[in-house]
């Protein structure tokens, strides 16, 4: 690791790995031992006063990351201090770039302007420093004087900054995906608990009044039990390059290395990096996590099965390529079933719908328009003795208030954890081509040693937690 002062909570060399609570890591480049550190070095976050500031650090701040930035910048009680970003600056982020904007426009040099720019004309002065931009994540998570970190670092890049950051006493906003594995999701979980860290999954449905609104009425029981769930995920959007790809020239703006991280080593190709890394297995789960993590959230969320899950889940006929650098799913369609017989339906349409259906009728959304059966159930309220569920109606801003009074977010790392579960469970069962039972209390497969074995995966030397 970097020679950089931690101050109070710094990494501690030599202490035992029997002490409790103790986490490993090991640090590329770093020719020492891992660190270990002890919870009991490191304490609890503490609670944040109501009236205080909250300083924040962006880790992965392209497309989807800087767009989190911007709307953490317009929160009045934000101080935007540090960007980290193994881009420099480039502006080969696929749909994500501005049309007609001159010079590259993502990239820790470009987040690192944004900020400065925005702090400048809100001082009203003709120039602002006061944000910091790295490389190496380590380096961030290793200044004392920030309270939390936004991860949108692409889903291979989650657990390792997580688990580091909940080290650290640092609150944490991750974007769904939360996980690339079961395993990796539940070590989230674990260890934000461990050291009492606010958390919030970036499945922004959970802070929308329609959604909301739409998971009370199934919940209450206006369209009978709920019996049947029909999930609709986009095809994939971006078109693969030749089977017969060639290797390319690591450009001068990416720190190929880093970005792979625990991922396999192999030779680099544009379409593997930035957007396109959604399509690659070993850094993603496809559109299966990617849309699905929303879909599958409500899902959860109006069944009432948040802290659980399916009890079995089968392949319907999903498809993978057979060869070729894109290896995600391109066609998406399995079931699952819960313990209170709810059907849950996953499949590939484009623009499909999100339909629920119950014994005495139904509820869809699509493209935000919301329709049901009766057509009474639109204008039906909620009545104060029914069941109200979490209210949240900015993603962004019920993460910082939660920060301020220490209490749980709209979208929690258990939560986040259970429903990409689910999206991990089909993509296992589509490439097994199998019906698997799965125990959601240990997290398992039954009698499936195959399946089991998919649930984690190895990190490539020297990471690994």
């Amino acid at each position: 690791m970097k020679d950089v002062k931690i101050n109070r909570r710094k990494f501690l060399r030599g202490a035992t790995a029997a002490a409790v609570g103790a986490i490993s890591f090991g640090f590329p480049q770093s020719g020492v031992p891992p660190y270990i550190v002890p919870s009991s070095a490191l304490g609890k976050a503490g609670n944040v006063a109501s009236s205080s500031r909250i300083t924040m650090g962006f880790i992965g701040v392209g497309g989807m990351g800087t767009n989190n930035m911007r709307a953490f910048l317009n929160q009045p009680d934000v101080q935007v201090v540090a960007v980290c970003d193994v881009v420099k600056a480039s502006n080969e982020y696929g749909h994500w770039y501005k049309k007609g904007w001159q010079g590259p426009w993502f990239g820790r040099e470009p987040a690192q302007k944004i900020v400065e720019d925005h702090y400048a004309r809100k001082t009203q002065s003709s120039q602002y420093k006061g944000c910091d931009a790295y490389n190496d994540f380590r380096d961030l998570l290793a200044r004392d004087d920030i309270d939390a970190v936004c991860i949108t670092t692409p889903d291979h890049w989650h657990v390792v900054p997580v688990v580091m950051a909940a080290a650290a006493g640092k609150h944490i906003y991750c974007e769904k995906p939360m996980s690339l594995t079961v395993a990796e999701g539940r070590v989230m979980v674990e260890e934000v608990r461990r050291y009492g860290v606010v958390f919030q999954t970036g499945t922004q449905r959970r802070s929308s009044q329609q959604f909301r609104f739409i998971c009370e009425l199934v919940r209450n029981g206006r369209i009978g039990q709920l019996k049947r769930v029909i999930t609709t995920i986009g095809p994939n959007n971006k078109e693969a390059p030749p089977k017969d790809w060639q290797p390319m020239p690591v450009p001068e703006w990416l720190d190929y290395d880093m970005w792979l991280g625990p991922a396999p080593w192999v030779p680099y190709h544009k379409d593997r990096c930035l957007y396109t890394f959604r399509f690659g297995l070993d850094y993603s789960g496809g559109q299966t996590t990617n849309l699905g993590a929303h879909a599958i959230d409500i899902v959860q969320w109006a069944n009432g099965t948040d802290h659980t899950g399916p009890i079995e889940v089968e392949d319907l006929g999903g498809q993978f390529p057979k060869d070729g650098l894109f290896t995600t799913a391109t066609k998406v369609h399995f079931r699952a079933r819960y313990a209170n017989n709810v059907e849950l339906i996953c499949r590939t349409r484009d623009d499909g719908p999100l339909r629920f259906e119950g014994t005495d009728g139904w509820i869809q959304i699509q493209k935000d328009e919301f329709t049901c059966y009766p057509e009474s159930v639109k204008t039906s309220v909620i009545g104060p003795n029914e069941i109200h569920l979490y209210k949240s109606n900015d993603h962004h801003r019920n993460f910082i208030d939660c920060i301020k009074a220490h209490r749980e977010t709209a979208a929690p790392v258990e939560i986040g954890h259970r429903s990409v579960t689910i999206c991990h469970l089909g993509n296992i069962a589509m490439t097994l081509k199998r019906r698997l039972c799965w125990d959601p209390e240990k997290e398992r497969f039954v009698n499936s040693r195959q399946a089991n074995q998919m649930l984690s995966r190895s990190m490539r030397s020297p990471w690994h937690l």
